[in-house]
């Protein structure tokens, strides 16, 4: 019988969250998640399998609980300002790495990506009325000032164009 497991998983999870949200998957090794999650490098396979399982545990659990409810927020959005706003004061940083990084070299974390981007996009869609197209611009629109860091104040000067949506 082995020992019981010594360290709490859904804190490990909860780190490995932080750290592949802001240094994105290539930009971790292992002996950071040791280090950085407090986890014997044995631990960490014997749970997760592989450096790949624990970031498809983390990459899921940011989506659940944090891109989930940001699509439950949009869907009562009233309009297409304060979606811009939802989308762009959300911590999306893992879906936006894992997007850029993972998804075009893996197709598991492609089909998590493509799902989520797809729910906000309904949500939208759902809640100004608007084609699910039209939708899928906005939620393209606010990511990209969130990769960009919404420079020279572009999501403010777009809030202001987004009348004519409503």
């Amino acid at each position: 019988m082995g020992r019981p497991r010594a360290f709490d998983e859904e804190k490990a999870v909860r780190a490995a969250v932080e750290l592949f949200g802001g240094r994105a998957y290539d930009g971790v090794s292992i002996d950071d998640l040791v280090t950085h999650l407090g986890v014997h490098r044995n631990s960490l396979y014997k749970t997760f399998g592989s450096k790949r399982g624990l970031y498809l545990v983390a990459l899921r659990r940011h989506l659940a609980d944090d891109v989930r409810p940001l699509a439950e927020e949009l869907a009562a959005a009233t309009d297409a300002a304060t979606a811009l706003r939802l989308v762009t004061s959300a911590d999306l940083g893992l879906l936006l790495l894992a997007a850029v990084e993972r998804a075009p070299a893996d197709e598991e974390v492609a089909a998590e990506v493509a799902a989520a981007l797809a729910s906000v996009d309904q949500a939208i869609a759902d809640a100004l009325g608007i084609p699910l197209i039209l939708a899928a611009a906005l939620t393209s629109a606010a990511l990209g000032i969130l990769l960009r860091g919404n420079p020279d104040g572009v999501g403010t000067a777009l809030t202001r164009r987004l009348d004519p949506l409503d």
